[in-house]
């Protein structure tokens, strides 16, 4: 199966019925318990680091956007393969401007979505098939989209050099066997190096099995 096929496949997971009960499950419960780096850290980047033009990759249920404080007259342009996701999330912030563009984040991303003063990708690079080498060219198709005074953020969950616990080792093989993950392999030193590439200033900081970045000054 092709990297394309397994992102696919990989998306269509999220369907109706499981984006019901993703805040549940993952937001509240795996965040905290399994992954061990609790929700409100997500909350803090979004509120740190969201301009008012924002791209938000794989916003899932767009939970973290609507729960932090957002800069006034904030416009959000949201991009999933998945149209569930993107229902989803537009619903939930219906007060706010939003466009919805479903494309996939390893392939270029439209030059009509403009460029951006932040772009998040939270949760979504352990979804993504392929070693650092591979699922970081999404962080160069995200330099292009990014303004050269903007922020990209998010998070990912590594599968090595932290240590997972019970639940967590066990989830881990289940989600890397059924290709809901591909981070087996992922490491911190890896994906620093790979936002190097494409980001002149890169900080990682892990929080129990969770690697939260910030990158500025993309090369382009």
């Amino acid at each position: 199966m092709s990297d394309a096929d397994e992102v696919r496949r990989g998306a269509a997971i999220y369907s109706r019925p499981v984006l019901r009960i993703y805040d549940l499950v993952v937001v509240r419960l795996s965040n905290s318990f399994v992954w061990r780096c609790h929700r409100d850290r997500m909350v803090e980047q979004y509120e740190r680091c969201v301009g008012r033009r924002h791209l938000d990759v794989g916003p899932g249920t767009a939970w973290y956007l609507a729960k932090a404080s957002l800069p006034a007259g904030v416009m959000i342009t949201l991009v999933d393969l998945n149209a569930n996701s993107l229902a989803r999330a537009s619903a939930r912030l219906a007060g706010l401007t939003t466009i919805a563009v479903q494309a996939d984040v390893l392939a270029p991303l439209p030059d009509a979505i403009g460029r951006f003063d932040s772009v998040a990708a939270n949760f979504v690079f352990h979804c993504l098939p392929g070693s650092w080498a591979v699922k970081g060219v999404a962080f160069g198709h995200v330099a292009d989209r990014l303004a050269a005074d903007g922020v990209f953020f998010g998070s990912t969950i590594l599968g090595r050099g932290v240590r997972h616990n019970l639940v967590g080792r066990r989830l881990m093989a289940i989600y890397n066997r059924r290709g809901i993950f591909h981070n087996a392999d992922d490491d911190q030193e890896g994906l620093e190096r790979s936002l190097r590439e494409h980001f002149m200033e890169v900080t990682v900081t892990v929080v129990g099995t969770v690697a939260l970045f910030r990158a500025r000054g993309p090369r382009r």
